[in-house]
């Protein structure tokens, strides 16, 4: 029997009901969570328990104790200012947010665990990793200036023989879930929904830039609008805005005159004044080029160690992220601030990088043309005639 279709002041009546009753059922969800918080929530009893056990606190949170009350300390006014139902303390929220982004567990899951609401744990992350962000930007990931590019530079001459190197760049796919809004705003080119990771990682393992935001499929063909010149970062650096140290010579070449500071970045990436690539192709595997590209990998790794540590660390980019791209770009953003707030001064450090590979976490494509200046293939040219000089070659840049 055919039914009569509701005109739209009905459909939205109708809409309008749905949406109270199920108001209704979380409200009454997050009063039910609420209730047996105290009694059953995993932070009354598992985490009191854990802070008994320096390891077993450290395997939940990848933190240890004093790392977690000195993140505490510093973020906890600001993480504050954000109500919840029922008064949560910053130690409380702090655990909660630890907790999903070292396991990547469901915000419901986490609800259950801690015998609060889904809603309440989505707001509590939000909030803990924008405050971990804002507070410990201006000592963990400043913006470089002169000075500590240079700094950067001399780290990777002495640690990886590579001179005027001021970071190696690279770029992720963080996989998100499609969420209705969407459409193919967040869709890249691999056909999954993500949005991206932009890093500038220094010879220390430290992220010295980080862009994150949605995915841009534009090619960096002709106008130079593309998804690297298309960022802060990539604008500034084709625009010689980053404040970069002057051109230098390398120590015992001077005959190869001054040289700009360059990042170094894989194939994915254009060739410029300031950013080189290897050569392509396998033809150009050999002799002097081989050279070059050898001592490229070797201190490009840093970014691949850096990315392969964050996604150890915190196993939420074992999963496709199952958050809005909003929340994903703030939780993204925190990880990376915690790595660095991890590893700042931790400069002995070597990484354990598991061989498997992130499900959260893709590699990106080409991020713009092959089309390079003459003036950029003359910088690597430049670069090369050092690395197979008697002043610029290693033993080991023939065995890579």
């Amino acid at each position: 029997m055919a039914t009569t279709p509701l005109c739209p002041r009905a459909r939205m009546a109708q809409r309008r009901r749905i949406l109270i009753v199920v108001a209704m059922l979380e409200a009454q969800e997050e009063e039910d969570a609420m209730r047996g918080r105290r009694r059953y929530g995993s932070y009354h009893d598992l985490v009191k328990e854990l802070h008994l056990d320096e390891a077993r606190f450290k395997a939940y949170f990848r933190l240890n104790k004093g790392q977690f009350e000195d993140l505490l300390r510093r973020v906890a006014p600001e993480m504050l200012k954000e109500q919840t139902a029922e008064p949560i303390t910053a130690h409380e929220r702090l655990c909660i947010c630890l907790w999903y982004l070292a396991t990547g567990d469901s915000f419901r899951s986490i609800a259950f665990i801690f015998r609060v609401g889904h809603r309440t744990v989505a707001r509590i992350v939000r909030s803990v990793c924008r405050a971990i962000w804002d507070c410990l930007m201006p000592e963990f990931m400043p913006t470089p200036g002169k000075a500590e590019w240079g700094e950067i530079a001399r780290d990777f001459q002495v640690a990886l023989d590579f001179p005027n190197c001021v970071g190696a760049i690279d770029k992720k796919h963080i996989v998100i879930e499609a969420l209705p809004p969407s459409g193919s705003l967040h869709l890249n080119n691999t056909g999954t929904f993500s949005i991206f990771l932009l890093a500038v990682v220094d010879a220390r393992y430290r992220f010295r830039v980080v862009e994150v935001g949605a995915y841009e499929r534009r090619s960096d063909g002709g106008g130079g609008t593309g998804t690297l010149t298309s960022s802060p970062f990539g604008h500034a650096l084709h625009h010689d805005t980053l404040d970069l140290p002057g051109d230098a010579a390398f120590p015992g070449a001077e005959h190869l005159g001054t040289l700009p500071h360059v990042f170094i970045a894989d194939e994915a990436f254009p060739l410029k004044k300031n950013l080189l690539r290897p050569y392509p192709g396998s033809s150009n595997n050999v002799g002097e080029r081989k050279v070059f590209n050898n001592r490229l990998s070797h201190a490009r790794r840093m970014v691949e160690y850096a990315f392969g540590m964050l996604a150890s660390q915190w196993q939420l980019y074992r999963r496709v992220h199952g958050i809005s791209p909003p929340v994903a770009e703030t939780v993204v953003k925190a990880t990376c601030m915690l790595h660095n707030f991890l590893q700042w001064d931790n400069v002995d450090a070597t990484p354990d990088i598991p061989a498997e590979t992130s499900l959260g976490m893709q590699n990106s494509h080409r991020l713009g043309s092959n089309n390079a200046s003459r003036e950029a293939m003359a910088v690597r040219e430049r670069f090369t005639q050092y690395f197979v000089s008697p002043a610029g070659q290693v033993p080991w840049q023939d065995q890579l």
